[in-house]
């Protein structure tokens, strides 16, 4: 005879599903990424302190853009917000190595496990989310500081915020175009990074699929620094190391296409499994071809040393794109990331089944990720 004054307790997996945001993850998350977001900090300070020291002696190139940024004590906060730009591009770099290796064929080094890799490629994730806000905090600092108008307290703060914060909002030079790409890299990276925490929400599968346009993110990041850092202004060696560098990890995209770690994601024109429909067969190779143009155009420019930089006694070429070339962009963007949501949203009575098996933590995703894979 069973008690029927016992409270019911609901199974775990549908507790999970109840949630819209998985606070306790992004909590646990944020308190592991403390080691990695302090190294950073580190990482900053010594940038700092090396971008401090080529302008005492006269070797920087941002000095040569801007000469009276030579000052440093009183423009001491635009050389922080440069900082903080370049340790957020290298931790961007990073974690975009992180999660390739995640998703693709990851090296056979035992201790490399997918749990190990996807938890280095979450706090990195939040880290660099972090190092871009302070990034624009500081840029934000650094108006405020130079206030080359003399405006009033309540002028400058505003005039400072919509510069720093809205996209559009810089007015002038190449920082129209560079900092609205910025800013975008910058919102991009936060809604699409903390999309992990509400996939028991949209399921694994949505969660997936938009998570991969976060390689956009990395690549405004890149064209934000290219067209606007003044350490890489004009042409020279470390403008062609920035490019270069970009190298490996076009080469380990085009790996994780080609090898992916889950099956179903592999293309196969020929044989048992191979691809049914035409939309996901014509996304995939283009999407190989993509990278492998990617990578050959990063030859081209290292081998050419043509790679878009001033030349400190030349005519700077025109500024392209216009605006309203990155905000139709932006749009195409936002119309393929709905039209995805969209395609993969669960629905129907199986909803709760779905996110339930789909997304129901990243414990079962690591797991499934370790085990050993068909090959073929």
């Amino acid at each position: 005879m069973t008690d029927s004054t016992k409270p019911v307790v609901p199974p775990a997996g549908r507790r999970r599903v109840a949630r819209r945001f998985d606070g306790r993850g992004l909590w646990a998350d944020t308190r592991a990424a403390v080691p990695d977001a302090s190294l950073a900090l580190v990482i900053t300070g010594l940038v700092f302190w090396w971008l401090w020291v080529r302008v005492e002696n006269g070797t920087s190139g941002t000095t040569e853009v801007m000469p009276f940024l030579a000052d440093a004590p009183r423009y001491w906060l635009y050389w922080l917000c440069q900082a903080f730009g370049w340790s957020g591009l290298l931790w961007a770099y990073v974690t975009i190595v992180f999660g390739l290796l995640r998703s693709g064929s990851r090296p056979p080094w035992r201790w490399m496990t997918a749990a190990r890799v996807e938890k280095w490629h979450r706090t990195t994730s939040l880290t660099t989310i972090g190092l871009m806000f302070m990034h624009a905090v500081t840029f934000f600092g650094a108006e405020i500081q130079a206030n080359f108008d003399g405006q009033a307290a309540g002028d400058l703060v505003r005039t400072a915020f919509l510069e720093a914060f809205v996209p559009g909002g810089y007015p002038s030079g190449t920082g129209r175009i560079a900092i609205l790409l910025g800013l975008i890299a910058f919102y991009l990276g936060i809604v699409l990074g903390l999309a992990y925490y509400v996939r028991q929400r949209t399921g694994a599968r949505m969660w997936r699929a938009l998570h991969r346009f976060i390689i956009v993110v990395y690549v405004l990041s890149v064209w934000h620094t290219l067209l606007y850092g003044t350490n890489v202004w004009y042409d020279g060696s470390f403008r062609t190391l920035v490019w270069a560098l970009q190298m490996p990890l076009a080469g380990l995209l085009l790996l994780r296409l080609l090898a992916p770690a889950r099956p179903s994601e592999r293309l196969r024109l020929r044989g048992p499994g191979r691809e049914p429909r035409p939309l996901p067969l014509t996304a995939r190779v283009a999407g190989r071809l993509a990278v492998v143009a990617t990578i050959v155009g990063l030859a081209a420019v290292i081998v050419s040393g043509t790679d878009g930089g001033r030349t400190p006694d030349g005519a700077s070429s025109g500024l392209w794109p216009e605006q309203w070339v990155i905000w139709t962009g932006l749009l195409a963007l936002t119309l393929v990331l709905v039209a995805v949501a969209h395609r993969l949203r669960p629905s129907g009575p199986a909803t709760a089944r779905s996110r339930e098996r789909e997304g129901g933590d990243r414990e079962d995703d690591d797991r499934q990720a370790d085990l050993p894979q068909p090959t073929g």
